[in-house]
């Protein structure tokens, strides 16, 4: 952790719900010092990755993923103590005896506690079957509450009806978890819709920010913020056959869509006549280029100072500036220029400042 202003340990405030693949993992490992400890970043595990461990071990000081492995098989490949890597393991509700214990032995590990994910469309029980599953849990990895992250996962709010539908039992959830004394609790959602193939290309295009409308409608529960970066909830792969040059450019409420697909010249000309497109746009951020890594980069294509690179490329640079965008809009303004942090649980743009559990979360 590095020292906050004051004296203080940095904590953190943004708890991003990402894939473990190159591009997302290649913006979380160029956060700069005193950003990596204000992410705590939640990565989900598909398919067995024997390189995955050592990808983890590039990420900067700080920075201490939680790892969600549930939909892997049990058995060596999803036992996070092996991969000798500080992680923290994601918990379910409905994971197996096995696997409860594995966690329990790489929380023993590494000594840094667990997540346990709930998910709104998953987990339907009531607060009482809800409290008989997450005692097993803690029966079975020798957790305590104290000693654990919750996060209330909402998936897709993609729109209006998504957002009301969510709204009320992502507040029973909470309300609930005010029976217990969890370390933190935070609340995530995914706004980016689940395919971008029928947006007009070759201009940019303005997609809500559904999952930040619905936070700031939570407001008053004092719950942290997650989200899914800039993809989907749940991820998908690239859409079959639409490999367009592509750049989801965050903004205060909403995502700048960049599809390009112009006749005529090569692929690297295509991508560099896009990012000219946005570096000159009024929601450009002042600092420019300083703003994040990948804002520098995708400066560079702007001016051909080297190719158009890969899908990967294109999710890591929008990735990167997601995450600086959120950072600043949790910690200061959102036009570049830095202010210290307010003094009020609100801020003067309404938004909610995260908190550790504490006394807020006891049982009463």
């Amino acid at each position: 952790m590095v020292p906050a202003p004051g004296g203080r340990v940095a904590e953190p405030v943004y708890r991003p719900i990402l894939t473990s693949r190159r591009g997302e993992l290649e913006a979380l490992g160029h956060l700069d010092s005193a950003s990596a400890p204000l992410v705590a970043p939640l990565l989900n595990v598909s398919t067995t990755d024997t390189g995955l461990p050592e990808l983890l071990r590039r990420l900067p000081a700080g920075l201490v993923p939680a790892v969600d492995v549930c939909a892997l098989p049990e058995g060596p490949g999803g036992e996070l103590a092996r991969w000798d890597v500080p992680v923290l393991p994601v918990v379910g509700l409905a994971c197996g005896d096995r696997r409860l214990a594995a966690h329990g032995a790489a929380c023993r590990a590494y000594a840094r506690g667990a997540v346990v994910r709930l998910r709104v469309g998953r987990d339907r029980a009531g607060p009482d079957a809800a409290t008989t599953a997450v005692e097993r849990v803690w029966r079975r990895t020798g957790l305590v509450p104290e000693q654990c992250d919750l996060l209330v996962d909402a998936g897709d709010v993609c729109c209006l009806a998504d957002l009301r539908a969510a709204e009320p039992r992502v507040r029973w959830m909470v309300d609930w978890a005010c029976r217990h004394a969890w370390r933190t609790v935070t609340v995530a959602a995914g706004g980016m819709p689940p395919s971008l193939s029928r947006l007009r290309t070759d201009e940019p295009v303005r997609v809500d920010r559904w999952d930040l409308l619905f936070w700031r409608r939570l407001a008053d529960l004092g719950v942290g913020y997650g989200d899914y970066g800039v993809v989907a909830a749940p991820p998908g792969d690239v859409e079959p056959g639409d490999r367009l040059p592509t750049v989801r450019y965050t903004t205060e409420d909403g995502w700048w869509i960049y599809r390009w697909s112009r006749r005529g010249g090569r692929g690297d000309e295509r991508f560099a006549d896009l990012c000219r497109t946005l570096v000159t746009a009024a929601h450009w951020p002042p600092a420019g280029a300083s703003f994040s890594w990948g804002d520098h980069e995708l400066l560079r294509r702007a001016r051909r100072a080297t190719g158009a690179g890969s899908p990967a490329n294109w999710t890591a640079w929008s990735t990167s500036h997601h995450l600086a965008h959120v950072l600043t809009e949790l910690t200061g303004p959102v036009d570049g220029r830095r202010r210290a942090p307010p003094t009020s649980t609100e801020d003067r743009d309404g938004f909610t400042r995260p908190h550790r559990g504490g006394e807020h979360w006891r049982a009463r």
